[in-house]
């Protein structure tokens, strides 16, 4: 099984409120397909292991620019929010989660096209 990092949505995963996540490539998930989540999958220290987080299945994938959160409100509201940001003070805004994803991921803007992918969580591993 595949390993998929939530390194920058570790407490959004634990807390389940975490149903999207958007990625640069991933471009050959499938609906079906699963994955375990890790606390981080790269850069771990000699001695470090990886942390299982939960296994999830794709439920969907599809490929949008990023911007398009920004270009529809509803649309941005509702997505922040599966991205486990709905409440948080400032990542439930779409602005600001562009502006976040677009700083954690080099090159990225917000005409990057990005794969968003939906799932669900397949164990109670918390």
């Amino acid at each position: 099984m595949r390993n998929i990092s939530f390194m920058l949505t570790t407490s959004q995963v634990r807390a389940r409120t975490k149903r999207v996540t958007r990625r640069l490539g991933w471009r050959n998930l499938k609906p079906g397909d699963l994955l375990c989540g890790v606390e981080k999958g790269m850069g771990l220290k000699a001695g470090e292991k990886i942390v299982r987080l939960a296994v999830i299945r794709v439920v969907s994938v599809r490929f949008e620019p990023l911007r398009r959160m920004t270009e529809d409100a509803d649309y941005g509201l509702a997505e922040c929010e599966l991205e486990g940001f709905g409440d948080h003070p400032a990542l439930r805004w779409p602005s600001a989660f562009v502006e976040f994803f677009c700083g954690s991921h080099r090159g990225c803007t917000p005409d990057t096209e990005v794969t968003r992918i939906e799932f669900e969580y397949v164990d109670d591993h918390r």
